[in-house]
């Protein structure tokens, strides 16, 4: 990880793998850092920010199994879960509000309502959520 995904690999290698640029990835560690910093103990060194979100980044982009993702990055599969999770809460927490907007609920109800959907807020299929992308992506 450290020596040859950080220091080797070019921008195809990263989006054909993470699904994202090695900058935009590591302002998502940055974001992300709050959540997701762990002290290290007496019994071993905590995870890198930047390694606990390329672990869950990894399952998440592919179709690995937890056991080819515990190959990939030297971890317990234990490791990868807990690292999907976490990085998933501290999207929801640090993230969500700041990037999906889902507008102005009622005239959302309303437009539901005029083509013969009342109190429905939301279709899963076909639904446009506007997301926020930084401004020098």
């Amino acid at each position: 990880w450290a020596r040859i995904v950080l220091q080797v690999w070019d921008e195809s290698q990263w989006l054909r793998n993470f699904w994202m640029r090695k900058g935009t990835f590591l302002e998502l560690c940055e974001l992300l850092s709050p959540a997701l910093k762990h002290q290290d103990t007496q019994m071993r060194a905590a995870l890198t920010i930047q390694k606990r979100v390329a672990i869950a980044l990894w399952k998440l982009a592919t179709p690995d199994s937890y056991r080819s993702v515990t190959n990939q990055f030297g971890v317990g599969k234990s490791t990868v879960g807990v690292a999907v999770m976490q990085e998933a809460n501290a999207i929801v927490d640090l993230l969500l509000s700041k990037v999906v907007t889902l507008g102005n609920v009622q005239v959302i109800i309303d437009g539901f309502a005029t083509m013969g959907f009342p109190n429905c807020g939301v279709a899963i299929d076909g639904t446009h959520i506007p997301i926020l992308g930084p401004d020098h992506q």
